[in-house]
């Protein structure tokens, strides 16, 4: 199956967010800095089993990408590294529930400040920051993945639309949106 323009923008667009800083390549220290946006930005410590179980699904999600993607050992990933490898294992093949569901999961059950199973928009927009999206960006996520206006979004709903996000083809599927226009 040939791989869509709608994915192909779609990677470019999640390989920014992981370039967390800003050097072109993706590294171990862009998942883990990741990793400390999200615990700093919900207030947990590292030390918090919520903030070691997000730390730990980072570093597995970078081994999963750097033995995927790495093709010339360099501990980083390039742009072009990065969209061959996504569309391989993940678009193609079937890695995203053995890394990137459970981080997302992972990520979103820290967002989920009551343990009630869901994330309210407010913190929603701060798990958003964290990936250096935009306010915008977020606004345009919550209408698309909350079209009930609930004020809220389920942790399986927010699992099911990263999911979209980064591999699905369908030009309607509402995880299209879930960092917002592309």
């Amino acid at each position: 199956m040939a791989t869509t323009e709608l994915q192909l923008q779609k990677l470019e667009k999640a390989f920014d967010h992981l370039d967390i800083n800003h050097n072109g390549q993706i590294e171990r220290d862009d998942l883990i800095a990741l990793g400390n946006r999200l615990i700093l930005g919900f207030g947990q410590p590292a030390s918090s089993e919520k903030g070691r179980n997000v730390l730990r699904l980072c570093e597995a999600l970078w081994n999963e990408l750097a033995a995927e993607a790495d093709i010339d050992r360099d501990e980083s990933i390039s742009p072009a590294e990065f969209r061959e490898a996504m569309i391989s294992a993940y678009i193609e093949g079937d890695r995203f529930d053995k890394t990137f569901a459970p981080a997302t999961r992972s990520w979103a059950t820290l967002a989920d400040l009551d343990a009630d199973g869901f994330v309210a928009l407010a913190d929603f927009r701060t798990f958003h920051a964290a990936f250096g999206a935009q306010d915008h960006d977020t606004l345009v996520a919550v209408a698309a993945l909350d079209p009930t206006n609930a004020g809220r979004l389920s942790v399986p709903v927010i699992v099911v639309s990263a999911r979209e996000y980064y591999i699905s083809a369908d030009p309607n599927a509402p995880g299209n949106l879930f960092f917002g226009n592309l």
